[in-house]
């Protein structure tokens, strides 16, 4: 193993690269070290909607042209092999902050580089940075360099396929915050029964403490929403949407789903209320805005997570019943990745079997 008083001024990078949809093969480049930035062995990932559309072709051909070919993967954890920096010694468990803001990127002050940086929109939104595995090599190879503000000290507490979830909870905990000063008294709704629904509700319970008298998860399929202990739960098919109400609701489906979970969730919404969209989907979606009107509803949407998020996820992942909470997304075992081979059968596995709990893919690099 390379050590901090041995940095080279540059080293190998193996990655597993999806060359076009369903091809994925191995390179190998050379990579310049630069200053400020750390080197990364990825250990642990997760498989995510969003690199599904890019291996399964279901993203628009233009950008699959624009982006591919891609390393996959941003939702992953890792160790330090090589640091210069003082808090981050070689051997550090780490969880990597996939969004890469421009200012950091290129190394100058965060005034210099656009408004998300220089606090006038929340800081999630830079258009001069990059994100992993959306236009910039992902997790998906044994070297990742990354600058050391996008890699956050995993707690000793938080065991390795707690952390793995961090990233997607970091995408809930900062739709949240948009808003936040309205979780403290008010009934909140939730539509989506998958993964990121229930991630949203637990980190609804878990970090803003709505307690399950006010926080209500709607979904399709009983045995999903069975697992929501924290919640109260309702079948979508057999509620009445116009006999009750929410201030704020979080949409959850995306895709086919969405108009269906919008158009729900803004019949329920209060006067005055708050539609939080966080669903992805292809195409446009057609929404009852004439209720949106006369109703005064605010529309946030909310997409990827900044540091913060990560630091605040993983001190809530401190907490013994959130580590309880989460493990329900835990399958029984993990897909071990050692080469392009086992990589493509993962990917095609979870395309043509998408159940509700994650794929973790554990990276045993040779």
């Amino acid at each position: 193993m390379i050590t901090e008083d041995r940095e080279p001024e540059s080293f190998r990078s193996r990655q597993l690269r999806l060359i076009s949809p369903f091809q994925v093969e191995e390179s190998e480049s050379v990579i310049n070290l630069e200053e400020g930035f750390v080197v990364i062995e990825p250990t642990l990932a997760s498989i995510c909607h969003a690199d599904l559309r890019y291996f399964g072709g279901l993203r628009n051909q233009e950008i699959l042209a624009k982006k591919l070919p891609m390393a996959l993967i941003h939702e992953g954890i890792g160790k330090v092999i090589i640091s210069k920096s003082p808090t981050l010694p070689v051997g550090t468990r780490v969880v990597i902050v996939p969004n890469v803001p421009g200012y950091v990127l290129r190394r100058t002050s965060a005034e210099q580089c656009c408004p998300a940086c220089r606090g006038e929109i929340q800081d999630n939104y830079c258009d001069r940075g990059y994100f992993l595995g959306s236009g910039k090599d992902g997790i998906a190879q044994n070297r990742l360099m990354i600058p050391e503000e996008c890699i956050v000290p995993i707690p000793a507490d938080v065991p390795d396929e707690i952390a793995v979830l961090s990233e997607l909870c970091s995408v809930s905990i900062r739709a949240a915050r948009c808003v936040s000063q309205f979780l403290s008294n008010h009934v909140v709704a939730v539509f989506g029964d998958g993964p990121v629904g229930y991630i949203t509700a637990a980190v609804l319970h878990h970090a803003f403490q709505i307690p399950k008298e006010r926080l209500v998860v709607f979904g399709a399929i009983p045995e999903k929403l069975s697992a929501f202990t924290f919640a109260q739960t309702e079948l979508v098919r057999d509620y009445d949407f116009l006999a009750a109400s929410a201030h704020v609701v979080f949409e959850c489906t995306g895709g086919n789903f969405s108009e269906s979970a919008i158009n729900q969730g803004i019949d329920l919404m209060a006067r005055g209320g708050h539609l939080v969209l966080m669903g992805v989907s292809e195409e446009r979606v057609p929404i009852n805005t004439r209720d949106v009107l006369e109703k005064g509803i605010t529309l946030h949407g909310s997409s990827r997570s900044s540091r913060i998020d990560f630091e605040d996820i993983l001190q809530m992942m401190k907490s013994s019943e959130a580590i309880s909470t989460l493990s329900k997304l835990l399958p029984e075992h993990y897909t071990e990745i050692s080469n392009a081979a086992d990589f493509t059968a993962a990917m095609q596995e979870t395309l043509q079997h998408k159940g509700w709990q994650k794929t973790l893919l554990q990276f045993k690099w040779s």
